[in-house]
């Protein structure tokens, strides 16, 4: 099987990649993996590193809304696992025009790509912001979609996309809804690794309101499991959630942080609280459960252990980020050529 895995330098997708060509995915095998990644502020050569000598793996720099790029790099697939987005919500709310470009706009030219050379799967992976916020029980996949932030609004609106061309042109599309995730190579603008690295350099970390938002955690492990099973066993047409099965408030989960970085609470700064701040999601899972076969293997406090220790032993990594700054988009170079691999870990 070939398989194109767009934002393949990102947090989840890079870690899908690595889990595929490591074996570490053992429902795919025989597979080699192109990477299509803009490589942006998040998007990080770094974290390919690990399978960048393996014969089974091709990069791509380029933009999913290059048509004619896609041309070039998409025939031959058997597969597109579509993890490229813009993904932080306090990105979206200073500036929603990138990501309704990207989300939106990229995915509806990588499907045009998609249909044109007829692969047989197109994962789309999404997110439980998409539903807003519930106060009690859990979505299902069949809940009306009411987001409140522009990021959500953009996911939201790439998932309709998706699943329209399933039932217009019969493009064999899976969507999946992930809680929200942690784990090693994460970029230092979300939760977990902000708090983290802040904490290891003996620097405040900011909580948004009165801490009481609530989410559900799960490691980065079983969401690239999560899209292998969903890949090979999910019905086109279908949405699958993915969750951790861990809810924490943000107090409870900061608390943990603390603990695990060897901080006290004197770390810990009330911030005044991001604008249309969800107050709580929950996805039922039960169709995953049933139809993927998918439950999460990681327990919460060994994957938070494991994950404080990656950065504490990878500072190197995240030292030099910073996630206050916006970031540009990175241009392509027209000279660039395409579908072309790096050699010995060089993609700049």
């Amino acid at each position: 099987m070939r398989i194109l895995v767009t934002g393949g330098a990102g947090f989840i997708g890079s870690h899908f990649v690595r889990g595929v060509l490591s074996g570490g995915l053992t429902d795919l095998a025989d597979v080699t993996v192109t990477v299509l990644d803009l490589f942006t502020y998040c998007g990080n050569p770094a974290n390919l590193a690990p399978v960048t000598g393996d014969p089974r793996l091709r990069v791509v720099p380029g933009d999913i809304r290059d048509t004619g790029l896609l041309d070039r790099v998409v025939p031959g697939h058997d597969a597109v696992v579509h993890c490229a987005a813009e993904s932080h919500v306090d990105r979206s709310i200073a500036g929603a025009g990138i990501f309704a470009g990207t989300n939106v706009l990229g995915t509806a030219e990588l499907l045009e790509a998609a249909l044109r050379h007829r692969v047989g799967r197109f994962v789309h992976v999404s997110t439980d912001e998409v539903y807003g916020s519930i106060d009690h029980g859990s979505w299902r996949e069949d809940a009306p979609l009411a987001p409140n932030s522009p990021y959500a609004a953009s996911k939201a609106g790439a998932d309709l996309m998706a699943l329209a061309f399933h039932r217009t042109h019969g493009l064999p599309v899976v969507v999946t809804r992930g809680s929200n995730t942690y784990g090693p190579y994460q970029y230092p603008e979300k939760l977990v690794p902000r708090f983290v690295t802040n904490l290891l350099d003996g620097r405040p970390v900011p909580l948004y309101g009165d801490g009481g938002n609530v989410r559900d955690w799960m490691h980065v492990d079983d969401h690239a499991r999560g899209l292998a099973l969903a890949l090979r066993r999910g019905r086109a047409g279908r949405v699958y959630h993915l969750g951790g099965g861990t809810e924490l408030t943000n107090r409870e989960l900061t608390e943990r942080l603390v603990d695990a970085c060897g901080a006290t609470w004197d770390s810990v700064r009330y911030v005044p609280d991001r604008q249309g701040h969800d107050r709580r999601y929950s996805l039922d899972t039960s169709v995953s459960r049933e139809e993927l076969g998918f439950v999460p293997a990681t327990p919460f406090d060994t994957g938070l252990a494991e994950t404080v220790l990656w950065y504490r032993e990878h500072r190197s990594w995240w030292s030099g980020a910073d996630p206050e700054v916006p970031v540009a988009r990175v241009g392509l170079d027209s000279a660039t050529p395409s579908a072309t691999p790096f050699a010995d870990g060089d993609r700049q």
